[in-house]
């Protein structure tokens, strides 16, 4: 059921007790205050709301709210893009491999590059001791390799404890490290907020001040167009502009100075190449002049040696066919044959695109398999002195490189622990450093955000001051919450 609000019990009460006129005075007053704030207030609009929240006539969306970026889906094109290229690298390769049969087909046998033997290097003790073990299955190979195996887990199981120790150490220096920092951080970030608090304590002064000028009434020459002015942040303009002047002029001296370098470098490099081109023909000219010299002086009894000789500076000189052909024939020892098979030889060498590598590295060129063992490794000591218990210098060997072994381990350990915690140490400076420098470039960003949030509003303050068309109270009331907003508003402190 619905009460009327001039039949609630006090009501009643008090009428009781009024006479005629004093019943129709109070229910006149009733009315007024009931028209007054609910049927005048709707008569004259949001005004009062409008001033409260300080809402523009007219104020535009963003135009980024209309774009429409669509968003075009190409994850599998990647994907095809992936298998196609693949599929024809292969097609490329396959192709590339029918070509070079064909090409083998018609090639020189003297142009044929060698075969290659593949060598199996055992660089790791354990792996020759394997191969020993499985090439030759006898008591010494299997005490020998069993005692490295041994030595090799013991080493393992030392280095783990030892990494691992370090790793704790470390870890406990960073814990410590971080606490400092934490500590060191707490001063900083009071002084970020202190620093954002009197920034809000400023702009509330100067706006305070700023706004009594209009509100509060002025004797002589009231301030006017006070709004004609940016509200952007802080602007360094001069200083902006001089250094994109000297930015500019560096710039343009770089690039000059790079392409001068450029040029002079690339006319060196020419100058270089003709000086060893001159170089080169020296070598040659004197290589030709040794050949013809050793020629001249060749005898029966220097045979075998001068066909040495010859052979390595007709190869280095890389001579042409007559000019061995010449030299060779004025030699003064051997039959025409053995010239003529001496010049065969020279000329195929000369001709010859690759040579066989020496077999005792590489092996005899046969296309198998060959085993090696260049082992850099202290355990290999260990591995012979098993193998000759006899010999006391085994036994030194190994006592010795492993003794230096494990103590340049346990300094590269105890060093490393060492630099990453100065590392560690120094990056906490710096962070810390870093974070002092930052209050300053945080207390600008908050400022210039705090203006992008007002300089709107105080815009329109200033719109509605030169319009003329609001009241002392309606101005009031706008100011009022500006300064609402400049201390409650966005950015925050705490942010």
């Amino acid at each position: 059921m619905n009460v009327s609000p001039f039949h609630d019990g006090e009501t009643i009460r008090q009428q009781r007790n009024l006479t005629h006129s004093q019943k129709r005075n109070n229910n006149n007053t009733r009315e007024g205050v009931l028209v007054n704030n609910f049927i005048k207030e709707n008569e004259l609009g949001l005004n009062n709301t409008k001033d409260t929240y300080i809402i523009s006539d007219h104020v535009p969306m963003p135009q980024e709210l209309y774009d429409d970026n669509k968003i075009v889906d190409k994850k599998l094109l990647p994907l095809s893009v992936i298998a196609l290229g693949v599929m024809s690298s292969v097609a490329v390769l396959t192709a590339f491999v029918s070509h070079s049969a064909k090409v083998a087909t018609n090639i020189a046998k003297e142009k044929w590059l060698p075969a290659v033997t593949r060598n199996v290097n055992l660089n790791k003790e354990t792996y020759q001791v394997i191969y020993q073990m499985v090439q030759n299955p006898n008591r010494k190979t299997f005490i020998a390799g069993a005692g490295v195996l041994a030595l090799s887990a013991m080493a393992f199981m030392g280095k783990t404890f030892f990494d691992g120790y370090k790793d704790i150490w470390i870890k406990r220096k960073e814990a410590d490290i971080q606490k400092n920092l934490q500590e060191n951080l707490i001063e900083v970030e009071t002084q970020s907020f202190s620093g954002k608090m009197q920034i809000i304590r400023s702009m509330l002064s100067k706006y305070t001040s700023d706004f009594e000028k209009y509100l509060v009434p002025q004797e002589k020459n009231p301030p006017q167009n006070f709004g004609r002015r940016s509200f952007a942040g802080i602007t360094f303009t001069s200083e902006n502009d001089k250094n994109k002047k000297h930015s500019g002029f560096g710039n343009i001296l770089l690039g000059i100075g790079t392409f001068a370098g450029i040029v002079a470098l690339g006319y060196l490099s020419i100058k270089n190449l003709a000086k060893s081109k001159i170089h080169l023909q020296n070598y040659l000219h004197d290589t030709q002049e040794g050949i013809k010299t050793l020629v001249q002086n060749s005898t029966e009894a220097t045979k075998d040696i001068d066909k040495h000789n010859l052979e390595h500076l007709f190869l280095a000189a890389e001579a042409e066919e007559n000019f061995v052909r010449e030299q060779i024939n004025k030699l003064k020892w051997g039959t025409q044959a053995e010239k003529d098979d001496f010049i065969k030889t020279i000329i195929s060498k000369i001709n010859m695109s690759a040579a066989k590598v020496n077999p005792n590295i590489g092996g005899d060129g046969t296309p198998k398999p060959a085993f090696n063992s260049f082992v850099d490794d202290y355990r290999a000591f260990f591995y012979n002195w098993l193998l000759d218990t006899a010999n006391p210098q085994f036994k030194q060997l190994f006592l010795g490189i492993t003794g230096i072994t494990a103590v340049s381990y346990g300094g590269k350990l105890a060093g490393d622990a060492l630099k990453e915690v100065q590392v560690k140490k120094i990056n906490a400076e710096t962070e810390l450093n870093l974070q002092k420098r930052l209050v300053s470039t945080e207390l600008r960003n908050f400022k210039a955000k705090k203006d992008s949030a007002i300089a709107p509003l105080v815009m329109e303050f200033y719109k509605q001051v030169d319009s003329g068309t609001k009241s002392k109270e309606e101005l009031k009331t706008m100011a009022e919450n500006i300064l609402f907003e400049i201390k409650n508003g966005p950015p925050f402190v705490y942010s």
